[in-house]
């Protein structure tokens, strides 16, 4: 495939994505709200077996983020090379996300692997658009769950905003902020007294 021009890669992943389409499973998402042009219904596992066979290039990342698909916009950021994305296009991406299966799982595939991801998480969890808070949380419980543990400045920040945040109108913004709370707490008993603080507070 990677002797393929780039038109011709989309190609072959449509037909692939169309071969192992579960109807059933796209209807019930189109009916929870998941309104791509397209969505084909194939579950996570299935698409990161397909990406471990893909190139892995820029350029057919870009091109599948474009996509107005669901599972195009999953494989991106499966597919994307860690040093050809910065984070003044992970601004762009989250920008244009659109739902919270797009936050998750560019977030673990790509978000959580990045030099700048801490910074960025921290700037994320304090912004008014929900997508960034969302992915904000989402990246830092991803950070959290790989040993990084915050400075006291870091620290009373994170616990201010998501104090906040578990209070928020948004429904994925305060199950992220609780997410990462809980995953804080594991990191030691020191993080674990103030999480629970916060959460006594309440």
């Amino acid at each position: 495939m990677c002797n393929e021009t780039l038109s011709e890669q989309l190609r072959h992943i449509k037909r692939s994505l169309r071969g192992v389409m579960n109807g059933p499973v796209s209807a019930s998402m189109r009916q929870k709200g998941l309104t791509y042009k397209v969505n084909f219904g194939v579950e996570l596992p299935r698409l990161q077996q397909m990406a471990a066979e893909l190139p892995h290039t820029y350029e057919l990342a870009a091109a599948l983020w474009k996509e107005n698909i669901r599972e195009c916009r999953l494989l991106a950021g499966m597919l994307m090379p860690l040093e050809a994305f910065d984070a003044e296009l992970a601004e762009v991406w989250v920008e244009q996300m659109q739902f919270v299966e797009e936050a998750e799982c560019t977030v673990m595939h790509l978000f959580a692997r990045a030099p700048w991801a801490s910074d960025k998480a921290f700037e994320w969890i304090a912004s008014p658009s929900w997508m960034h808070e969302l992915c904000g949380y989402l990246l830092l419980a991803r950070l959290f769950m790989q040993g990084l543990v915050p400075g006291v400045r870091d620290l009373d920040e994170f616990l201010d905003q998501a104090a906040t945040a578990l209070r928020s109108d948004s429904v994925p913004v305060a199950r992220a902020a609780y997410k990462a709370l809980l995953k804080l707490s594991d990191l030691g008993p020191v993080q674990e007294a103030a999480v629970d603080k916060v959460l006594a507070d309440l």
